[in-house]
């Protein structure tokens, strides 16, 4: 569910692009992540509080850029919700003692509180990167490249650390048999 969350809206905004410009997909994109809360808040009456934190982003960035036809609006949206991530990341840990990876993950693993507290910050960090890499691509290449970025190279680049955050977890893990 939480991928189609973040991913549909995301695709349907590239296709609209390529189809009809930056402004109607910044239309899409807004209409696209609002239907999805709604039906997230239909089918669990429960909506994620940073997916309402997206969905305002989206529609003020989004609405300003359709407003005052200016892209570099939507193309900081991204960025201010990287930031936003890596802050709350940040926060939460340093003063009100809790670990948000630990938070949404430990049920599912037990691992040191080191190892918490470590990829804990890499998640910051990845978080800060991206949206520094977002203003890059946004500011230094032409619309068609950052959409492109937005989709293939954000999702790409998600992927590839989630997978490198598996495998340092698992090579960390206890070996069966050896408590």
């Amino acid at each position: 569910m939480k991928i189609l969350f973040d991913l549909l809206p995301i695709l349907l905004f590239f296709i609209a692009f390529k189809v009809s410009g930056i402004y109607v997909a910044t239309g899409v994109a807004i209409i696209a992540t609002a239907a999805l809360i709604g039906w997230t808040w239909l089918k669990t009456r429960k909506v994620d509080p940073m997916q309402w934190v997206s969905l305002g982003l989206i529609v003020v960035f989004g609405g300003a850029t359709i407003w005052l036809q200016d892209e570099t609006f939507i193309k900081w949206k991204p960025t201010i919700l990287y930031w936003l991530f890596a802050i709350v990341f940040l926060v939460s840990n340093q003063f009100m003692n809790k670990n948000l990876v630990r938070s949404m993950m430990g049920h599912q693993v037990d691992l040191p509180p080191a190892m918490w507290l470590r990829l804990n910050t890499l998640w910051i960090g990845f978080f800060a990167i991206m949206g520094g890499l977002n203003l890059a691509v946004a500011y230094n290449f032409d619309t068609d490249t950052w959409v492109s970025f937005k989709l293939f190279g954000g999702m790409g680049l998600m992927l590839l650390f989630v997978l490198a955050q598996g495998l340092y977890m698992a090579k960390h893990l206890p070996k069966e048999g050896t408590h």
